[in-house]
């Protein structure tokens, strides 16, 4: 018997449907000429020429488009919405045949598109431990560092649901639920790994059969922390925006001085040339490319900063052994690996590399080209300049070196671990007489591309850009 409209809780249990449109950070506009300009967050970017029919696709767009008709629209009109999925402008509204919108979808990552996974009534299903609920201005959100999308819950029935999913519960027991509200959306929440499927309701049990082995030596902070302060995993404004400039007043550079007593010091004693080093460390985003870096001198720039001197274990601890090498890191772990962009270096084939510390040589990595440039390209808007540096040095981390001994401050130990590494490569570079600038950001996506690693197994921490400083 069909389910009538006007009956608003078997509305919510019958079919729903996904609706593509244009998110809210961003404006379309067209041209004459038929071409389409996307405007978002500040950035304007050209989609293309599109015809006539530009302007009408606009609206289309802005009011919401079928997916089923995207999907079998025209040549032209799939090239719009692709390159517009690229660029994360898009968003995803889960509408109920009743017209009550269930769910806005919002990407995370570049080229998202929903996918549902499939269910049946036996599945057993349980809330991911990374997937978490919380207010967002007016919204209640549902995400993970784990999901290519974040979910703005629509409908309150949906929360009701979740707090079911606390422990693994089977499709055919939330149907029976007064809550139930659609199999569609949790097929969604399933292929963006914020549900998954179980059959034990023992914690310990479920955290081992999330993912692999090494996603179990995450704590659910920590990697919320590497996947949202980092650029690839989320949609959020990035970096020097300023977010608010004009509300608060900024804090002055040099803090003011306590009241009452103070104690002068005196004189201190002449530089030593240590000390003189550290005042010649600069930052050096310009790089003088007539002259570029050597392989002999990258040689030495990497020994003098990074390479294993000696390595030992612990008869008493399995703990995989110990390496000492020129920098400090939390418990002797030495978590950190190096991957080098080499966009020009003298004796050095152009290339991604991985440094074997141990060995002290380089492995050629097979990295795709275009994903090669892309890391080159982003370093160089991440410094506002223009040109790549010499040698982009990408600092990874195997995370499990910190986080099979450590709790509660895995993360926050490796990026500590990052400052120690990077002034190292500052001070070294100076005393070379070489260029070199800490870059404060990112892209785990990039990375697990460029290497074919898992971003929760070994991922980008840290980067910093190397060669001969222009003079």
């Amino acid at each position: 018997m069909a389910l009538r409209a006007s009956d608003p809780k078997k509305a919510r249990r019958s079919a729903s449907a996904l609706v593509v449109r244009l998110n809210g950070r961003a404006t379309l506009e067209a041209h004459a000429t038929g071409e389409i300009v996307a405007h978002a967050q500040g950035y304007a970017a050209s989609l293309g020429v599109f015809g006539e029919d530009a302007a009408s696709w606009m609206k289309k767009l802005g009011a919401g488009l079928p997916a089923t008709t995207v999907a079998a629209g025209e040549k032209v009109s799939k090239l719009l919405v692709a390159r517009l999925a690229a660029r994360g402008l898009l968003e995803f509204g889960l509408t109920a045949s009743s017209g009550e919108e269930l769910a806005v979808i919002e990407p995370q990552v570049a080229d998202y598109w929903p996918q549902t996974a499939t269910l049946h009534d036996s599945d057993r299903l349980v809330l991911s431990r990374f997937a978490y609920l919380r207010r967002r201005g007016t919204d209640f959100v549902l995400e993970s560092p784990r999901a290519d999308a974040l979910f703005r819950l629509r409908d309150p029935n949906i929360a009701a649901i979740l707090a079911l999913l606390a422990t693994p519960h089977s499709l055919k027991e939330l149907r029976r639920s007064k809550h139930f509200f659609d199999a569609t959306l949790l097929g969604l929440l399933l292929h963006s790994q914020l549900l998954m499927k179980a059959e034990v309701a023992d914690g310990a049990a479920l955290r081992r059969r999330e993912g692999d082995e090494q996603l179990v030596l995450w704590d659910f902070h920590d990697l919320l922390f590497h996947a949202r302060s980092t650029e690839g995993r989320h949609a959020n404004p990035l970096g020097g925006a300023y977010p608010h400039a004009g509300a608060i007043a900024p804090l002055p550079a040099v803090r003011p001085g306590w009241s009452g007593k103070t104690v002068e010091l005196p004189e201190p004693q002449a530089l030593s040339s240590f000390a003189e080093l550290l005042r010649r460390r600069r930052s050096a985003r310009s790089f003088d490319d007539d002259h570029p870096i050597t392989l002999q001198e990258l040689s030495t720039f990497l020994d003098r900063s990074a390479r294993v001197l000696s390595r030992w274990s612990d008869p008493s601890t399995d703990d995989g052994g110990h390496t000492s090498r020129p920098y400090p890191t939390a418990g002797a772990a030495y978590e950190l690996e190096l991957y080098l962009g080499v966009a020009r270096c003298e004796g050095l084939e152009r290339g991604f590399y991985h440094y074997d510390a141990g060995a002290h040589a380089l492995a050629a990595l097979p990295a795709q080209e275009s994903d090669f440039e892309a890391s080159l390209a982003q370093a160089a808007q991440a410094m506002g300049v223009a040109v790549a540096p010499q040698i982009l040095i990408v600092v990874a981390s195997r995370f499990g070196r910190i986080s099979w001994k450590y709790s509660a401050i895995a993360y926050s130990l490796i990026l500590k671990d990052v400052g120690a590494l990077s002034q190292n490569f500052y001070l070294t570079a100076t005393d070379m007489q070489l260029g070199g600038c800490a870059i404060g950001i990112s892209n785990i996506d990039l990375f697990a591309r460029l290497t074919g690693l898992a971003l929760h197994v070994e991922g980008a921490v840290g980067q910093f850009a190397l060669g001969r400083g222009v003079k």
